[in-house]
């Protein structure tokens, strides 16, 4: 079989991330803040006395993104070593820091911190991306505050509520995923400069055993980096519960998107709530006339990679052995990246269906008028009550018709209901009189007060404080096939 590239393309690259979250997690990206990460540790260490010249400190700013990754390939091969790889590799483009880049430090110093500041930025990313998915949910929720829509609990028929209300439901779940975002970010800390066991012999002898210039080297490398906090206490890694926080909120970031999809394939069955359907779509190979929910459907899909995701960073934080065990290496380079990637993927789509979705007013209408009779007979019951009429006996007689109305339905009749109602005696009332009972109107209760709260409450707030950065960082979404 020919092939025009025998290499394996992942799905992640070609198909879902964004450019935005792909150059995150790139190798320059990654290998570029190891070099950013060796500087201030060798600006911070002159500064405090140790002898580095200024000539190796200009030449490593100079070299900082001169990255020649094949040449880094190379030395891996020989070392089998990719820290050491990359230290040679900067040696390489300033040969006047060959001695001291690296130094009294262990591969973790540039490994962790660097997972740190790119779990960072990735986090701010995907809250970015969760920002612009609310924003677009509250607007669809804003315009459709008053559109009566029949409820479901287990997917059966039950009290109407709004089109709008069903939106804010699933608004309401970001917005408490920006919350934990929130959370997560702020309790971000460094791993800082500690050696390999964590112990920071290696500096302290540096510095001739003086603690203080030992502590002020850590706080200062880690200020140079962004972070005014470190870990009480790491071994030769941060503790790894900071990626199973990590990878728990980025799960139920995953859930909400997941409970956003269902619904909606659930409302595409229904014909009432439709995703965007591009005018040359194809929805099947051999039915020419589907028009499935394939966005809703890439939505779940991703979903539940990212919520599976999860478990890697759990299993890696209870399997850790004395300062650290090298067994997580390989796997956190995967679930990682591969959790923000996917995740990030899923909300691009999410956005661009909440930004266009089609609600079809008519089929809405049908099926709630087909199931308004039944949820009308509480009203019609207490108002032949008030007229005299006994509860307990027109209750029975409410519920045989409705039994018989919908065993007609069932066979593919008409609901018959309010003509059954209006031709009993027992409640005194006429079928143009029934109609009164049957606005929508009157059965929604507060849905449309209750999203206009809720949007001023909890939404406006999100979009005036994060709203900015969002459209900064994440651009429009592209949703590439």
């Amino acid at each position: 079989m020919p092939e025009a590239d025998g290499r394996y393309d992942h799905p992640l690259s070609g198909r879902y991330a964004s450019a935005e979250m792909q150059r995150l997690f790139s190798p320059g990206r990654r290998f570029g803040t190891w070099r950013r990460l060796w500087l201030a540790l060798a600006e911070a260490e002159a500064e405090l006395g140790l002898p580095i010249p200024e000539a190796a400190l200009a030449e490593m700013r100079g070299g900082l993104d001169d990255l020649d990754l094949e040449r880094a390939g190379e030395y891996e091969r020989r070392f089998r070593h990719d820290v050491m790889a990359h230290v040679h590799l900067f040696g390489d483009v300033a040969p006047a820091a060959r001695g001291i880049i690296h130094l009294g430090a262990t591969s973790a110093f540039v490994t962790d911190n660097a997972d740190l500041i790119l779990t960072r930025d990735a986090l701010t990313l995907i809250r970015a991306r969760v920002v612009r998915t609310l924003r677009a949910l509250a607007g669809f929720a804003r315009r459709h505050r008053n559109l009566a829509t029949l409820g479901y609990t287990h997917f059966q028929p039950a009290q109407p509520t709004t089109v709008g209300k069903r939106a804010a439901l699933w608004a309401q779940d970001l917005a408490l995923d920006v919350e934990e975002l929130d959370f997560r970010l702020g309790r971000l800390r460094f791993r800082g400069v500690r050696g390999t066991t964590g112990t920071q012999a290696s500096f302290l002898e540096l510095f001739g055993g003086d603690h203080a210039k030992v502590e002020e080297l850590d706080r200062r490398v880690s200020a140079r980096m962004g972070f005014s906090a470190r870990y009480g206490a790491v071994g030769q890694t941060y503790p790894r519960k900071v990626d199973a926080g990590v990878g728990g909120v980025l799960a139920g970031v995953a859930a909400s998107l997941s409970r956003f999809g269902h619904d909606l394939r659930l409302l595409a069955h229904l014909g009432e709530v439709e995703e965007p359907f591009e005018e040359e779509q194809i929805g099947s190979s051999a039915m020419p006339y589907k028009r499935n929910p394939m966005r809703a459907e890439r939505i779940c899909a991703l979903a539940r990679h990212v919520i599976t995701l999860s478990l890697d960073p759990a299993i890696t934080a209870a399997t850790q052995w004395m300062e650290r065990t090298l067994d997580d290496s390989a796997n956190r380079r995967l679930s990682l990246p591969d959790a923000f990637l996917t995740l990030d993927g899923a909300l691009v789509v999410a956005e661009d269906v909440a930004s266009r979705l089609t609600v079809q007013r008519a089929a809405i209408g049908r099926n709630l008028a087909r199931h308004l009779p039944f949820i009308a007979t509480e009203a019609v019951l207490m108002h032949a009550v008030e007229r005299g009429g006994d509860r307990q006996e027109l209750h029975e007689r409410i519920r045989r018709h409705a039994l018989a109305a919908s065993g007609r339905m069932r066979s593919g009749g008409t609901n018959d209901l309010v003509r059954r109602i209006a031709a009993d005696e027992a409640f005194g009332i006429n079928e143009e009189a029934l109609g009164a009972f049957l606005e929508p109107s009157r059965f929604i209760g507060r849905a449309p007060e209750q999203v206009d709260a809720f949007l001023a409450e909890w939404v406006e707030p999100i979009l005036e404080r994060l709203g900015a950065e969002a459209d900064e960082l994440a651009g429009a979404p592209d949703v590439r096939v």
